[in-house]
């Protein structure tokens, strides 16, 4: 007998190519199957899990779950969605002189890391004369930085299906946008990928610095917590000293080796893999104006409303369409860059922020500095200076009809 949970299950499966997801933040994508269901559920266990020292906590990190940046925001539409974002802000840093970044690795850059363990002795069952005393303290800016930027952490709700996409589909739409949209066309991402050392193209990260979901996870999982893997296997040494990193004669760290075999990373991918995008809000006849007036002003230049995933053996990622709001390519922002360098992402160049799920953020742009959309659009320069000049231009109604769209993303 069919209940109205399988028949709803079907139903969304079978709409699925075409693709207007009912499900809320924080769920998994409509139409899994068992298997994947549980693979979901598993990985959001491992998500929300809290690490410890003795496991490979630190011994410097900036939380101690994937959850503890990841949830939320508090307040908004997302509350407590487990995928979502606190909207914490980390640092990073760096030296620029005439015009070449430095990103002062060897003081720790250009990640801060601003939590530590603490006293090394607490998690050694046979503590050295050196490491009794020996305190592990948070990473600070150093002097000779003259480049501080805060950067945003960002929800990850629908990125399975990002993460779907082609290299060649991003490499053909900056092509695109090169032909009929010159003085705002993006650029690709290229990079490395850090599993398989092959070139790929970046979509992830406010620089696009990351190819891969399972990157992502990796490269989180050491910068963020300090957990070794098969993808990070060397310790981030705290302000950059590795005297008490592994294999060094005065190592304090309580956990040395390879923290995790990539079972956890593997997790955290199939969840963020399998977490279905923020569902849309309401739409009436102001927000399908609003949305004539985003893409007359010029915002949907790069503010790309629909791409598709390309072949998969996950039927909810194979060749769907979906709407991100984001050529996910690398644009020139004038002032608003924040002056890091990764990669081929120089300072002025960042990411294309994926509008999807705007309604649920409480302060945007990179550095949390606008608190209102229409702050965030006005603050755009370099590439994005002629949308913002245009949206000043509006009528009060033409721009009323527009934030009316903007909300219900």
């Amino acid at each position: 007998m069919c209940t109205r949970r399988t028949w709803r299950l079907a139903l969304a499966a079978a709409i699925l190519p075409t693709l207007s997801y009912a499900a809320g933040f924080g769920d998994p994508l409509p139409g899994l199957t068992p298997e994947q269901q549980t693979a979901f559920q598993d990985g959001k266990t491992a998500f929300v899990t809290v690490e410890d020292a003795t496991a490979g906590l630190g011994p410097i990190f900036n939380e101690n779950s994937c959850a503890a940046c990841h949830v939320g925001p508090a307040g908004a539409a997302a509350t407590g969605a487990v995928g979502g974002t606190t909207e914490r802000l980390e640092t990073r840093f760096g030296k620029s002189v005439y015009g070449a970044f430095d990103p002062l690795a060897n003081k720790g850059g250009s990640l801060l890391q601003d939590h530590a363990i603490g006293a090394a002795a607490q998690y050694l069952v046979n503590p050295t004369p050196y490491c009794l005393t020996f305190v592990f303290t948070p990473e600070s800016v150093p002097a000779e930085a003259n480049v501080v930027a805060r950067r945003r952490t960002t929800p990850l709700f629908g990125l399975g299906l990002v993460d779907a996409v082609p290299d060649s589909t991003l490499v053909a739409l900056s092509a695109f946008e090169g032909i009929f949209y010159p003085v705002t066309s993006g650029q690709p991402s290229h990079l490395i990928n850090a599993d398989n050392g092959e070139p790929a193209i970046g979509r992830f990260g406010w620089k696009a610095q990351v190819p891969t979901l399972h990157v992502f996870s990796g490269d989180a999982y050491l910068n963020e917590m300090g957990v070794t893997n098969p993808s990070f296997m060397a310790e981030s040494c705290p302000q950059g000293d590795c005297s008490t990193a592994d294999g060094h004669p005065l190592s304090c760290n309580p956990a040395p080796g390879l923290n995790d075999t990539g079972d956890d990373v593997d997790h955290f991918t199939n969840f963020m893999q399998l977490l279905a995008p923020p569902p849309r809000g309401p739409v009436g006849p102001n927000q399908i104006a609003g949305e004539k007036i985003f893409e007359a002003i010029g915002c949907a230049q790069c503010h790309t409303k629909t791409l598709t995933t390309g072949p998969s053996p996950i039927a909810a990622l194979d060749h769907v369409d979906f709407h991100p709001f984001s050529d996910f390519l690398l644009h020139d922002m004038g002032s608003l860059g924040d002056g890091i360098t990764q990669n081929e992402a120089t300072g002025r160049l960042m990411r294309t922020q994926p509008l999807w799920g705007l309604r649920a953020q409480t302060r945007f742009l990179h550095d949390g500095r606008a608190l209102t959309i229409s702050d965030a659009i006005t603050a755009h320069k370099g590439q994005g200076a002629l949308a913002e000049t245009a949206f000043e231009a509006l009528d009060p109604v033409s721009r009323a009809f527009l934030l009316d769209f903007l909300n219900s993303l």
